[in-house]
């Protein structure tokens, strides 16, 4: 049997496990049991947020052969289909590869046609802000008023691009970026599920690194678990990512806010000889500034959350320094990291960052 990749076994299908887009489902749902059902949907997010599993549940529901439903039985045969890809009456198109007008003339030549054998005829346009302007203008009308047994969803990653004109014709829903937390406890899930050994640290990595996109999250997750050989640990996780072993960087910030040259230094071609993306080097020491700060600020809350293995070192160093030098030491790093791709090169963007930031605490 030919494996099937976990940001496909894992694909949502039903509503209810969507996660971290709630308002999206409630409103949709409602729509559903209400009878309340628009012709048109427009669904503007990041990448790997839901939007084409929520226009393919969509789908489902409104051509579930037990009746238009926000709870699709996923055993009829057009459930099945579109789960498969097959449904005749179900077509994706990617408006990437289908800018012209003439690819749009040649769909709303189609629409006029009766379904095969679903309720409606249902059209998902992905990446429709790379139509041309003329395709939207002669989308306009139809869009507006569609046959009554045809169904358009729009999805995009690009809202600003689509005019105005459309949008105000649609039903729009914008996605939320996913919280770390909820991409974290999906990982989780997950791999428990799949009887994978993991560590939250390794977890925590990754769900950082996806920017709050599940199907990054699960992509990184496979590349580390193939590099684990069957399990995902830290120092795989952080060998993919390019960023230094937490016992760096919090040696690297230690001896920064020491103002230790020196150390500084040694540590940085330390890291340079185990190879790292020179801008992880800034990010991870941003994170623990985060953590020493909020655990001068809010130390019972701060005691709760984290997770960190210097957790007392973390608590240490801030009852050591001054608050205000630690804001000063994360608005220096921020702006190093804004100016390394002006340096000669990264790694002496990063030193001369460290520098100035030793220099003014």
């Amino acid at each position: 049997m030919n494996y099937q990749i976990l940001a496909r076994k894992w694909r949502p299908q039903s509503f209810q496990d969507i996660i971290g887009q709630a308002h999206i489902v409630t409103a949709i749902s409602n729509e559903l049991s209400l009878n309340r059902i628009h012709h048109s949907w427009l669904l503007s997010g990041t990448r790997g947020v839901g939007k084409t599993t929520i226009a393919r549940l969509l789908a489902k529901s409104l051509n579930c052969q037990k009746g238009i439903t926000a709870n699709p039985c996923r055993k009829c045969i057009i459930c099945q289909e579109i789960e498969k890809g097959l449904c005749l009456d179900f077509l994706e198109i990617d408006a990437a590869s289908r800018t012209k007008v003439e690819d749009i003339r040649e769909i709303l030549d189609n629409i006029y046609y009766s379904p095969v054998k679903s309720r409606f005829k249902i059209y998902l346009i992905d990446e429709v802000h790379m139509l041309s302007r003329h395709s939207f203008n002669a989308l306009l009308k139809t869009l507006e008023e569609p046959p009554k047994h045809i169904k358009f969803i729009l999805a995009t990653t690009d809202i600003e691009k689509i005019p105005k004109t459309i949008i105000s014709r649609c039903l729009y829903f914008k996605f939320k970026i996913l919280s770390e937390e909820n991409i974290f406890n999906l990982l989780t899930y997950i791999l428990r599920k799949e009887c994978i050994k993991f560590d939250n640290n390794s977890l925590r990595k990754i769900s950082n690194h996806a920017k709050g996109s599940i199907r990054d999250a699960l992509n990184l997750l496979e590349h580390g678990i193939n590099l684990g050989n069957g399990i995902v640990n830290i120092k795989n996780i952080t060998n993919m990512l390019g960023i230094p072993a937490e016992k760096h960087s919090f040696l690297l910030t230690d001896a920064v806010l020491k103002k230790d040259v020196k150390k500084t230094m040694f540590l940085l071609n330390e890291i340079s000889n185990i190879g790292v993306e020179w801008e992880e080097v800034l990010i991870e020491m941003l994170h623990l500034l985060y953590q020493i700060n909020m655990s001068q600020s809010l130390p019972l809350e701060w005691e709760q959350s984290v997770t960190e293995i210097y957790k007392n070192e973390i608590k240490k160093i801030g009852k050591n320094i001054n608050k205000n030098k630690i804001q000063l030491c994360y608005q220096i790093l921020i702006n190093g990291r804004k100016e390394l791709k002006f340096s000669p090169s990264q790694k002496i963007g990063v030193e001369m960052t460290l520098l100035r930031a030793i220099d003014s605490i």
